[in-house]
């Protein structure tokens, strides 16, 4: 049996000696001589920028956006700090926005997804960011404060994937933190933790939620996952999903995308759900099934204690609150390391449960995910950033906003020409019909 927490959504290069070194112990410096960054490994630099080269060829649409902003430079001036995934496909963004005259310094927003040598690649192109794969908690916070860089930088943008840099910017710089001129979010938890913020009165800045764009939840949210699953479960199990049975606890568009690559290879899927109406999507689809569950704790010790032996668990969600993993580090029970990523949590009868990624982002510490449906998503957060600078004072209050809808439609009419794909014209009488402009927007802004 497989079990996934889907609730809401590869190391490169090789390693030397010198790698066992704690980044924050060694003097790197690039070829012209920046030394404000912290990665594994400055030499691993030239394979990075390989691996950025091959992903720009898939993410047409922000290369687009950097050829149509040419001389105009809307982000120029702009101070960003980030803290994302750092990976082949995110440098293409970061990149991207220092090409719109943006300063960039970034940071991971996940323990175990960096790629090193992208993140080389990133610094020797004068980008300070501070990531590594196989940060410990203590390096991850540490990363993220020498991101902001509080004594030298006030930045104007923060481009969040969780909330962390939010979280530790607004209780720690409070003086920086209130004279940010916005925060994009892409992710279910830090738009969560966004709304904590509003509702307690602590959100003094305007912020756009791009997770909840279609975009974002029609592509990188089922697409993504649709693939990628599959991908980090067979790199890190060689498991066959021939009549396997698998439980999927949450059917959003994650747990969607999930649902049906799984079912699709002949496994036998089940459900857990609290929102009816995506438990009788579920039904709808002939997907079996069982008792719902929310996104803290949903897989618990009660829960592994009565899985059968070999089950695999794994995580789809941001962090790894989904899975009771303090359960599980006790005295009574052993745990064995057999792959990078992979450990076998045994019991006292020898029944070994197989636990991926210690229960962090199973696609992204995993294996790779594809470069075109982040495109969307990237594209999508970068425009995102141009707006909130350049909208006129007034226009954003402190209050969370949904991305504009015309932007939504933009962003996906960037992707179509790589498909060969070509738009129909709506006739002046249609659109009259319809109440809508014949060149957008064509859904209304509640549409999702």
């Amino acid at each position: 049996m497989i079990v996934l927490a889907c609730v809401f959504c590869v190391a490169v290069g090789s390693e030397s000696s010198e790698d066992d070194l704690s980044p924050q112990d060694k003097l790197q410096s690039t070829s012209k001589g920046l030394s404000d960054f912290c990665v594994k490994n400055i030499k691993q630099a030239a394979f990075g920028r390989k691996e950025i080269e091959i992903a720009q060829q898939e993410m047409p649409a922000l290369m687009i956006l950097r050829k149509r902003a040419g001389g105009e430079k809307p982000l120029a001036g702009a101070k960003v700090v980030g803290c994302t995934h750092i990976t082949a496909q995110t440098a293409v963004l970061i990149e991207t926005l220092a090409a719109l005259g943006a300063q960039c310094r970034w940071a991971a927003c996940n323990i175990f997804s960096t790629q090193n040598a992208v993140a080389a690649a990133l610094a020797e192109a004068e980008i300070s960011v501070f990531a590594w794969k196989g940060e410990s908690e203590e390096d991850f916070w540490w990363c993220i404060d020498r991101c902001i860089d509080p004594d030298n930088w006030q930045p104007d943008l923060i481009l969040d994937d969780g909330g962390d840099l939010t979280h530790l910017m607004c209780k720690k710089y409070p003086h920086l933190f209130k004279n940010i001129r916005g925060i994009v979010e892409e992710s279910v938890t830090g738009i969560y933790r966004l709304y904590q913020l509003s509702k307690t009165g602590k959100l003094c800045v305007p912020a756009m939620n791009v997770n909840d764009s279609v975009t974002k939840q029609k592509f990188d949210n089922l697409y993504c996952c649709k693939e990628s699953i599959l991908d980090g479960l067979k790199r890190t199990t060689d498991v066959m999903f021939g009549g396997k049975q698998v439980v999927v606890c949450g059917y959003g568009e994650v747990g969607k995308g999930c649902c049906t690559a799984l079912k699709g290879l002949g496994a036998v899927v089940y459900i857990t759900e609290v929102d009816p109406i995506c438990a009788l999507q579920a039904w709808y689809e002939k997907k079996k099934l069982l008792s719902a569950k929310s996104n803290k704790n949903v897989i618990t010790r009660e829960h592994f204690n009565r899985m059968k032996n070999g089950c695999i668990v794994c995580n789809m969600g941001h962090s790894n609150t989904e899975i009771d993993l303090s359960s599980l580090r006790t005295a009574e029970l052993k745990w064995q390391r057999v792959r990078p990523h992979v450990d076998h949590v045994i019991w006292p009868e020898g029944k070994r449960v197989v636990l991926l990624a210690e229960g962090r982002l199973l696609n992204l510490c995993c294996s790779t995910v594809p470069s075109v449906v982040l495109s969307v998503s990237a594209t999508t957060q970068a425009l995102a950033l141009i707006e909130l600078y350049n909208a006129p004072q007034g226009r954003y209050q402190k209050d969370i906003y949904l991305l504009p809808k015309k932007m939504d439609e933009y962003v996906a009419s960037l992707h179509l020409p790589m498909f060969e794909a070509h738009l129909t014209e709506l006739t002046d009488d249609q659109a009259s019909y319809l109440g809508i402009s014949k060149h957008g927007p064509f859904k209304p802004n509640y549409y999702r």
